[in-house]
């Protein structure tokens, strides 16, 4: 299993498998993004695909509370996600599902859907086939890339930030500081610090960092600054490769 991804990530000439960990509002997407960009990889959000079941859980009449009826039907969506960083699509038996998959209700629904293992089994196996297809590399982000999806990963990244921080962020910029930005931003960051207990506590795959995965604190970084220190990881791990294949060769 692994050995397939290591494999993959050597079909091509400084080619690199990167995995970017992390909990909500630390900048992991927009990170994640920009980094493929920039280093012409390939980009897989593995949270949409878990948020694109839940939507799928929710609109067939699903109990999310019921794990059996989940497991069940874990194997039924088709689940299909476009791994250009520019242009990051994901569809759901052939539908669009970039808009749907980010309303409240599947919000609230996706952390009891990822904790059913036979969910984390299915998608799982369906994240390493895609990161072992990617021609030049991929950048994958989640929260088990590192311990679980990727164990073999070139370059591992664990992005962390203040409550305070992340809140803010999930809320966008501040216009103002009144009671009701202020409720705002108490509900928001409940939410996630709510959120983390749950993904951290589940016996299978939990949010953790990987022993051998840099921590980086986005809390006082500009987004442009936290990119540039994954570009920079990065770039060194493929110029390490690079020199022992040369040296091998």
């Amino acid at each position: 299993m692994s050995d397939t991804v290591e494999t993959a990530a050597r079909t091509a000439p400084a080619a690199v498998i990167v995995g970017i960990d992390g909990p909500s509002g630390t900048g992991k997407s927009s990170t994640s993004k920009a980094v493929a960009a920039k280093l012409g990889l390939c980009y897989l959000d593995t949270g949409a695909q878990y948020r694109a079941i839940t939507w799928w859980m929710l609109s067939n009449g699903i109990d999310v509370d019921d794990a059996a009826a989940v497991a069940a039907a874990a194997g039924k969506p088709e689940i299909v996600s476009g791994t250009d960083p520019s242009a990051p699509t994901i569809t759901v038996d052939g539908a669009d599902a970039a808009g749907p998959i980010r309303t409240q209700e599947v919000t609230s629904a996706v952390s009891a859907i990822s904790a059913v293992p036979e969910i984390r089994t299915r998608l799982t196996e369906l994240q390493r086939s895609i990161a072992a297809a990617a021609p030049h590399g991929i950048v994958v982000e989640g929260r088990d890339i590192g311990t679980t999806v990727l164990p073999d990963a070139d370059v591992k990244i664990f992005l962390t930030a203040s409550p305070e921080a992340r809140a803010a962020r999930r809320n966008g910029e501040l216009k103002g500081k009144n009671a009701q930005d202020a409720a705002d931003l108490a509900a928001t960051q409940a939410a996630l610090i709510k959120r983390d207990a749950a993904d951290s506590g589940r016996k299978t795959s939990p949010l953790a960092r990987a022993a051998d995965a840099i921590e980086v604190d986005t809390t006082e970084l500009t987004l442009d600054q936290v990119i540039e220190c994954v570009v920079t990881l990065v770039e060194s791990r493929r110029s390490a490769t690079e020199s022992a294949e040369k040296r091998s060769a």
